[in-house]
């Protein structure tokens, strides 16, 4: 399971110990460009999830002490990243590099207001390892530091990159004859199909991974009304929750869910739900592309995955049917109150080559954000399967939101309000009404720290 968003104690994070620590540096140089010591350890916390860690212990750190043999890197892994780190943070003790992702994640936004997390504009400006003339931002995908950044700053690394869309076992279409659909009236035809076939057409874990299902919904009113519907809603817009191309997107997913989830999603985790597709119990999956890798263990030789993008919502679609979202997901940043943040920087430019890139790729069967890093390769049918949508989707590939990442509290009530609608007989109306009121809740408290999206 990844997770490109939210946080977790919000209320508890504080600006840090009054005595910040002695911090490493060194002098900066062509070979040194953001001026470590190369002999200060540096220490990193992995989140050990659907990517687990291997791509850490086996390619990064490898790489990092290629250049920096004397600097000793301290390694840990957690499922628990808020459980683990937030008291170092709010200590002024915290690790130099840290994954902030899982169900447990810190509230990234909070870390911003309270000055913990390093400015990585430097890292950004900085050669990149690996690819001559070109600065680690040059060698990206585009967007790829916008969802990092925050009010004209950049704080984050999100180094996985997610393309998103409708997965399914491509065997079992292939027995059937069933058709990757473009339109709504295509899927819906295909969901009544596959019920007649005895399998849950279609369905998401509500315990645990509603915002798979929030991400579908907004998937399909950006289809319809372009990405401004999704930055509008970001920018707490007032009315902007309550745009045409949402509560046409929740009538129509709400529809779905009353006529073929299967209610028992309601209380099931999202390895529980996945299993059950892996076991063609279940047909159609919302997901993002670390699916695959996550499910490597449980995947018999009769299931291949595959993905599709989701369908045009009407006719006055402002997207073409093959237009996906795809985005920057699993977040990384250096602590600014570390023994060693510019140690910490050094491990995310390690990273952030090619090479590192690669081995990454190679792993958790995940793109990442260094464009072009996985290029000629064959990983997997998923991952092949998601790039050949990346290929047909050209130009018309957008971001998505950022509100998940930004605002708790907002993302917690989409979370609700999802499951309500799917699995709760709710309609778009009141969808739309309770975002709304979330929204304008959080634009009014001032406690919060607010962003802007351009």
């Amino acid at each position: 399971m990844a997770t490109p968003a939210v946080g977790m104690l919000s209320a508890c994070v504080g600006g840090g110990s009054e005595e910040p620590q002695t911090q490493a540096s060194g002098e900066k140089s062509a070979e040194n460009p953001l001026g470590i010591d190369p002999k200060a350890g540096v220490e990193i916390v992995i989140f050990n999830g659907g990517l687990g860690t291997a791509y850490a212990t086996d390619i990064d750190t490898p790489l990092f002490n290629k250049k920096w043999p004397d600097a000793k890197v301290t390694y840990s892994a957690t499922e628990q990243i808020s459980t683990v780190v937030q008291p170092r943070m709010n200590a002024g003790t915290p690790p130099d590099m840290i994954n902030n992702s899982g169900s447990n994640l810190m509230d990234f936004g909070a870390i911003v207001k309270a000055q913990q997390a390093a400015d990585l504009s430097d890292l950004f400006a900085a050669p990149s390892l690996d690819i001559a003339g070109k600065t680690v931002a040059e060698t990206l995908v585009p967007g790829a530091v916008e969802q990092g950044t925050y009010d004209g700053k950049p704080f984050a690394v999100n180094y996985s990159f997610t393309v998103f869309g409708l997965w399914f076992n491509k065997k079992l279409f292939e027995k059937n004859s069933w058709a990757i659909p473009a339109t709504w009236a295509e899927f819906t035809a295909l969901l009544d199909k596959i019920e007649a076939a005895g399998i849950t057409p279609f369905g998401y874990a509500g315990a645990n991974a509603s915002y798979y299902m929030v991400r579908a919904l907004l998937t399909s009113a950006g289809k319809l009304g372009t990405e401004q519907v999704l930055k509008d809603i970001d920018n707490l817009k007032p009315g902007a929750w309550q745009n045409d191309a949402i509560k046409q997107a929740a009538q129509a997913w709400g529809e779905v869910g009353k006529k073929y989830l299967n209610p028992t999603f309601l209380g099931l985790r999202h390895t529980e739900v996945q299993l059950q597709q892996n076991q063609d119990k279940l047909a159609i999956y919302p997901c993002g592309s670390w699916l695959e890798n996550e499910q490597a263990k449980d995947t018999p030789p009769t299931f291949e995955y595959a993905v599709a993008a989701y369908p045009s919502l009407t006719a006055a679609d402002k997207l073409p049917a093959t237009a996906i979202n795809a985005a920057a997901g699993e977040i990384y940043f250096a602590a600014a109150k570390g023994k060693n943040p510019q140690g910490g920087k050094e491990y995310l430019r390690t990273m952030l080559s090619k090479e590192a890139a690669l081995g990454f790729t190679k792993l958790t069967k995940s793109l990442t954000v260094v464009a072009g890093a996985a290029d000629g390769q064959t990983i997997s049918p998923g991952l092949t399967s998601a790039n050949d949508m990346l290929g047909k989707a050209g130009k018309d590939v957008f971001m998505g939101y950022l509100f998940d990442t930004w605002y708790k509290k907002l993302d917690d009530e989409s979370r609700g309000a999802v499951n309500d609608l799917m699995f709760k007989g709710g309609d778009a109306q009141k969808f739309c009404d309770r975002m709304e009121a979330a929204s304008q809740a959080v634009a009014k408290d001032s406690s919060i720290t607010k962003f802007t999206r351009s």
